[in-house]
């Protein structure tokens, strides 16, 4: 269920894996998505197992509605009861104990925390996001309120890798210019795209230094969903909170 879980001084990270929920196929088992096309009640037990084996309440989750943008949205508590959430691809919040969500399928999912001023932020980098710049954007937002990139612990979770994402030349191209770690190569030699790689070189022109990428190819990996791999999935989902 949780893939991978990690915790820096009170800062809690944590990435799902596709494992230890109710969802069938072809959504099985924990989908978090809840616009994919699987039963909502599938979806709502799913986030709610997986608030459980992290030790929150499923009510004090914050999810977003991702459009690969670079809008950020900052929170101080959950979406309230029939409010209709944002559009953005990043949210941020000064509350402690409350959880952000980001959702992905190949998508980079960013994790941000600086446990010294309190400020958590979770964002959803797919390549246009990426080139858009939703992850500074997100650490602006975390800056005005007090967070410092020096302190700042950056984690990015399960996504398709640079090996991986093929792309035409063109578009290569076009991410190259606005990012140039993200220029890749497939294993087989085609033109391709490391979001992964971008937005920690992003990261890094900001003064983050505490980063950590994990090592699943989604695209690659049997126990993650992809997208591109498999077109009709669930999502996984990636969390942030502070005690």
């Amino acid at each position: 269920m949780i893939g991978r879980r990690d915790t820096v001084s009170g800062a809690h990270f944590a990435f799902t894996d596709r494992w230890g929920g109710v969802s069938a196929v072809p959504y099985e088992e924990l989908n978090l998505g809840g616009a994919v096309g699987d039963d909502p009640d599938a979806v709502r037990s799913n986030r709610e197992l997986a608030a459980k084996s992290l030790g929150l309440e499923a009510a004090d989750v914050v999810w977003m509605n991702q459009v690969h943008g670079n809008d950020v949205a900052v929170v101080d508590g959950p979406w309230g009861s029939g409010a209709e959430i944002p559009s953005v691809d990043a949210i941020v919040t000064a509350r402690r104990g409350l959880a952000l969500a980001v959702l992905t399928a190949d998508c980079t999912p960013v994790l941000l925390a600086d446990p010294v001023a309190g400020v958590v932020a979770a964002a959803h980098a797919g390549r246009p996001g990426m080139v858009a710049g939703v992850v500074p954007a997100a650490l602006r937002a975390m800056t005005e309120l007090g967070a410092d990139p020096a302190r700042i612990v950056a984690r990015t979770g399960p996504a398709v890798c640079g090996r991986c994402y093929e792309v035409p030349e063109a578009m290569r191209a076009e991410v190259a210019v606005v990012e140039p770690a993200a220029y890749s190569e497939t294993s087989w030699g085609t033109p391709a795209v490391d979001v992964t790689a971008g937005v920690h070189a992003q990261l890094e022109r900001l003064g983050v230094r505490d980063r950590e990428q994990s090592p699943v190819c989604t695209l690659e990996s049997a126990d993650h969903f992809s997208y591109r791999r498999d077109r009709t999935t669930g999502r996984l989902a990636g969390y942030v909170w502070l005690d």
